[in-house]
């Protein structure tokens, strides 16, 4: 895997034998429960390491991990963002939620069997845990990865980060509409929209997007609203 610890190197990360070994076993689970359930159409190796793994870590290429401790994950399905970059930045406190609960299983699995320590895995919607006293406004970092249109997604996440703190949406295509859309969804949620990047992945050149939105205050009591209804009925 030459080209990616070569690229991690570009980036000014150098990975340790002890972090490539995790991400080769990630690797070899991934491929193993995904003949048993369905969590990724791409299985095969250079491919896994370039769109599953090379465009996590690129989140740290835009963001300080430095400077987060809890990061929560939000709809991660097999791990992604948030697993890849718990291996390259050990610190991090991970929590990931998701509503399917064989996501979790598998997750549990994975996290025991790369001896990850401090990850939390929740099974629940977002709209829900996010009314938890635990994890409402207590996350210094908040990141989605194609999970669902940034008006929607605002209400899914926004909750989870602390005053002050970061949402990073993940995206592919060129996110224009899908933030102006947004406008409302994040005055309603208390975001403003700090930056977006734009990069290709290095062998396939797809392009990515990085939407970053600072929180600006609380989340405002009524949000998020009951489970199903962002997605149903978004913030316009």
């Amino acid at each position: 895997m030459d080209w990616f610890i070569k690229l991690m190197a570009e980036q000014q990360r150098e990975l340790s034998t002890t972090q490539l070994d995790q991400l080769e076993r990630y690797y070899q689970i991934l491929v193993e429960w995904n003949e048993k359930m369905n969590l990724t159409g791409i299985t095969e190796r250079d491919a896994v390491y370039e769109k599953h793994f090379y465009d996590s870590i690129s989140l740290s290429f835009y963001v300080d991990m430095d400077q987060v401790t809890r990061l929560a994950d939000i709809g991660s399905g097999a791990g992604f963002p948030s697993v890849p970059l718990k291996i390259c930045y050990p610190h991090l406190k991970i929590t990931i939620v998701d509503s399917l609960n064989k996501r979790i299983q598998f997750l549990t699995h994975l996290c025991k069997q790369l001896e990850l320590q401090n990850c939390q895995l929740v099974h629940g919607r977002a709209e829900d845990v996010a009314r938890q006293e635990e994890h409402r406004d207590q996350y210094d970092l908040v990141t989605a990865r194609a999970v669902a249109r940034m008006n929607v997604l605002n209400e899914f996440c926004l909750p989870f980060a602390k005053p002050g703190a970061l949402f990073a949406a993940m995206k592919g295509s060129e996110p224009k509409d899908e933030i102006e859309e947004a406008g409302k969804s994040l005055k309603e949620l208390n975001g403003k929209l700090e930056d977006i990047h734009h990069f290709k992945l290095p062998n396939e050149e797809a392009d990515r997007h990085i939407i970053l939105i600072r929180k600006q205050g609380s989340t405002p009591k009524k949000y998020p609203r009951k489970a199903g209804t962002p997605l149903k009925q978004p913030i316009m």
